[in-house]
């Protein structure tokens, strides 16, 4: 049954799909936040170049996202990437066991954490995906180039992510090669 009256004909329960949409606008505005930080960390070494890669692809992503969101007809809530916006500033101050320089393990936190929001991220663009079966008004073949995005993003911060832990604890980060299951 298709709740009609909203006018996003097809989709059941359009105003949770606005919501839905808001929710991951809202993590792309923070994931967008957190690369941004992480490219000045990270300046000159070789996480740079992909971490730069990344940071436009997310503002495409974002932008796609809020392009599709308008075209179903739903409101873009702003206050919601502001709040989020505001989260990540404040998530910079959080205890590391460094009180006046950044711990090593920041490094290996906000890889990890993005490796964690880009699985999030690759959920919703699967659920988009899947609506695009009911409401021809959602561009197909958009989400299916962003979950294959999302997945290549995926594997470059998997690695990323263990060289890091390699390098704060110790260890070999092809010890775990092979062990993805996204």
């Amino acid at each position: 049954m298709t709740d009609s009256s909203a006018g996003t004909p097809g989709v059941r329960q359009p105003a949770l799909l606005g919501v839905y949409c808001n929710d991951h606008l809202a993590s792309a505005a923070g994931g967008i936040e957190l690369v941004s930080r992480m490219i000045g960390v990270q300046r000159g070494t070789r996480y740079e170049g992909p971490l730069r890669q990344l940071l436009d692809e997310l503002r495409e992503e974002k932008s796609a996202l809020t392009r599709q969101t308008r075209a179903l007809g739903l409101p873009v809530r702003q206050y919601k990437q502001l709040a989020v916006w505001v989260a990540e500033k404040a998530s910079r101050a959080k205890l590391n066991g460094h009180l006046l320089s950044r711990s090593p393990l920041s490094d290996l936190v906000e890889f990890e954490f993005l490796a964690s929001a880009v699985r999030g991220k690759r959920s919703g663009f699967e659920t988009m995906r899947i609506a695009a079966e009911v409401d021809d008004r959602i561009d197909k073949a958009l989400f299916d180039r962003l979950i294959d995005q999302a997945n290549r993003q995926f594997a470059w911060l998997t690695e990323a992510r263990r060289e890091v832990a390699a390098g704060v604890f110790g260890g070999d980060p092809a010890a775990v090669a092979g062990t993805e299951d996204f």
